[in-house]
């Protein structure tokens, strides 16, 4: 009966498809590609995608992002071109101008025509492989696109989360083109320590190495479930696995057979903002530039978005100098901003990086000037490792304060060209025999063969040194036996270095309290705790829950103070806090974990939660459900390994929603292996066996084996494929 019932669902399956297939004039196209395109689903589910030429491979993997999760595919092209308030309702109207003030279609479908040959065939089986999905699932309904275009590839170029244009703030720009005050508008809840954004790569050289073969950590740390993990191979000399932002045709952060990279947020300053000098004649607005008044450029833009009785529109009159687009208004001037726009050239070099087989010829693709907003680490078979800074800086006069608007009517704050590769902190070989990024600044890259600041224009970086960025330091330095397992285990090192200084102050001023102090016997014992723990986290570890509790405390209470005086919190607490406050706020952190766990004694393990109970993007999360232990922390305590975790509305147990989102150790030699770990799962289909099945290797940082060559995956193959079959 069952086999009968599964007949039916078939015919009428395939009727469907027959039909619609008919109707369409590109399926049979779709079907050749499709024929010329094998998907290998590995034991995790991971899709190896095998083509003739790079342009089936694209197709084969665009397909298979669909089948794992159309959804998170669809919603990053719906962002990307400004779409997302026709799916999701008025909220999300400032959010679609922010984005339309950059995304003009016309000008990308012209910029798609004028492409070489060879992208425009990445990018037409880029649409064909996702409409190919959509004609093979009938049952899936596309919130928005019903059909892609080969030239909407060129609206999301940059694989990183959170681009150039998401800098602008939306609270601003809409009380801009909204016509209303920054206050009416709601607030961000500011009770939560900020998280540390950004990831972690380190470089090993052979020199350094019990195999002497060059090691490459890959660790983004993004919101979970952000990218998906593949491999993308044809006989055109494609062959790179890792991870990939849904909805992309190239591996962001990963490997070849030769050679990988590893991207992490820049503190860069490429983004420039001017105050426009604006005066009102009759109907229209001029801008002063040097001694002259020039006219702003005024354009209607059009905003759609669901109602409650269908689809409406607003629209927009905004305005334009020829520094870019005006985003919000200060102290009485508009401000207009510049930003990278170069989506041909940054899907140029996003992709043929991913075939870059050395350092020559991964620093040619970088001569594009691109890869705006990222640092790059990098490694390859030939024993090099090399330290790229942020790819696209323009030379401007280091007169004007970059990190702040800058007069725009004075000429002098113009761009000119961009600084090469070597005019920006750069690493090749370093002495030390290794270097590393976390976000923080390039100064400590390699220890004492790190670039030094004083050679480069201030405006390279703006960030700082970091509790991450001194662990890396602790884990890499003096060490010359790496191998890939000695490598995981430095990626998930549990010391936290922020508490170094504060906790020996938490505990002096204990020491030094009166004795018939009241607070100092509240705290007697957790001081105890504390005096005589190693700084590490683990999940059966309750001076870890204490530390996190009171850090978070202590944050709250002197962060801004500490940020007034310019100085870091850890160090504020040491010098300028009082003593009293310490103590203080150790037992105010003590109280909240007994209110929310019971007793101030909860080993870490019991609130530090990783749960992933639906497909949503935006999950939901319940005490009540399953959920596993982490001992990894968040990055603003030191630990490398990031958990960005915190309780939410109707739950005391803290769950992850970004950190660790894609782990990666690579050794390069005569052959490349390495070994990997994806948040949760690789399918986001809560009925599919590959939903989850990471969570607990995930939660342990225990790394599977990747199988990177085609006779890896002997005995691990759960299926093999054509698109659509």
């Amino acid at each position: 009966m069952k086999k009968l019932v599964l007949g039916f669902i078939l015919a009428a399956a395939s009727a469907t498809y027959a039909s619609q297939a008919a109707k369409n004039p590109d399926a049979a196209r779709w079907e050749q590609e499709a024929r010329n395109v094998t998907i290998t689903r590995d034991d995790w589910g991971i899709a190896h995608v095998y083509g003739k030429t790079d342009a089936d491979a694209v197709f084969g993997m665009i397909y298979a992002q669909a089948e794992d999760d159309f959804n998170r595919v669809e919603t990053n092209y719906i962002n990307a071109m400004g779409r997302l308030a026709e799916a999701e309702g008025e909220s999300k109207i400032y959010q679609d101008l922010r984005m339309k003030l950059f995304i003009d279609p016309a000008a990308l479908k012209k910029q798609y025509a004028a492409s070489p040959e060879w992208l425009k065939k990445l990018m037409n089986a880029f649409a064909d492989g996702l409409n190919y999905y959509l004609l093979k699932h009938p049952e899936v309904k596309p919130r928005v696109i019903q059909r892609f275009e080969p030239w909407m590839a060129l609206s999301f170029t940059e694989g990183s989360i959170g681009g150039d244009i998401e800098r602008i703030n939306l609270a601003q720009l809409e009380a801009f083109y909204g016509k209303v005050s920054v206050s009416a508008l709601p607030s961000a809840d500011d009770d939560e320590v900020e998280e540390p954004s950004g990831s972690n790569g380190m470089a090993v050289a052979p020199s350094n190495t019990a195999g002497h073969h060059a090691l490459l950590l890959i660790n983004p740390h993004t919101s979970f479930f952000f990218r998906s993990e593949l491999q993308m191979v044809s006989d055109e000399g494609l062959n790179s696995y890792g991870a990939v932002t849904w909805g992309q045709f190239f591996i962001y952060q990963g490997f070849n057979e030769r050679a990988g990279w590893m991207h992490t947020s820049s503190g860069v300053n490429a983004i420039s903002e001017y105050l426009e000098t604006v005066e009102k004649r009759g109907d229209r607005f001029y801008y002063k530039y040097g001694k002259v008044e020039r006219p702003i450029e005024a354009k209607e833009i059009t905003v759609p978005y669901k109602s409650g009785q269908g689809m409406a529109e607003k629209k927009f009159t905004v305005y334009r100098t020829h520094h870019g687009p005006i985003v919000r208004e200060a102290d009485g001037k508009w401000v207009s901003i510049r930003l990278m726009q170069e989506p041909v050239k940054a899907l140029t070099q996003s992709y043929t990086r991913t075939k870059a087989k050395d350092y020559k010829s991964f620093r040619q693709t970088m001569e594009l000037h691109t890869n705006s907003s990222n640092n790059t680490i990098f490694a390859d078979a030939d024993g090099d490792i090399a330290y790229f800074h942020a790819n696209f800086i323009p030379k401007r006069d280091t007169k004007f304060d970059w990190t702040k608007p800058v007069d725009g009517s004075d000429p002098a704050a113009e761009w000119h060209e961009l600084l090469s590769v070597d005019e920006t902190p750069h690493l090749l070989n370093p002495k030390s025999g290794w270097l590393y990024n976390s976000n923080n600044w390039p100064w400590s890259a390699a220890g004492p063969s790190s670039p030094k600041k004083e050679d480069f224009p201030i405006y390279v970086e703006t960030g700082g040194e970091s509790a991450r960025g001194l662990h890396a330091i602790r884990v890499l330095q003096d060490k010359k036996d790496f191998t890939v397992d000695s490598l995981m285990a430095a990626a998930y090192d549990s010391y936290l270095t922020w508490f170094e200084k504060p906790i020996s102050c938490l505990v002096k001023a204990w020491d030094d309290a009166p004795a018939d102090s009241p607070l100092k016997a509240r705290v007697a014992e957790q001081i105890a705790l504390l005096r005589a723990w190693d700084l590490r986290w683990g999940t059966a570890s309750v001076p870890t829950s204490l530390a996190v509790f009171w850090g978070q405390d202590t944050q709250k209470r002197v962060g801004d103070d500490a940020k007034k005086a310019g100085l870091y919190v850890s160090d504020y607490l040491c010098t300028k806090a009082p003593t009293g406050l310490l103590l203080q706020s150790l037992a105010d952190a003590s109280d909240k974990l007994a209110a929310d766990f019971g007793s101030w004694k909860t080993p870490w393990g019991d609130i530090n939660r990783f749960q992933r109970l639906t497909g949503d993007i935006v999950q939901p999360f319940n005490d009540a459900g399953p959920s596993i232990p982490v001992g990894f922390t968040s990055a603003v305590w030191g630990s490398l390994a990031s958990f960005a975790a915190r309780a939410y509305p109707g739950t005391k147990k803290w769950y992850g929603t970004s950190g660790n989102s894609f782990v990666a150790v690579v050794e390069f030699g005569d052959r490349v292996r390495a070994r990997a770990v994806t948040a949760g799962g690789e399918s986001g289909n809560p009925a599919s066996p590959h939903f989850n099945d990471e969570a607990q290797r995930y939660g342990m940082g225990n790394l599977r084996e990747v199988y990177f060559y085609r006779a890896q995956l002997q005995g691990h193959t759960e299926r093999e494929y054509h698109p659509g079959s």
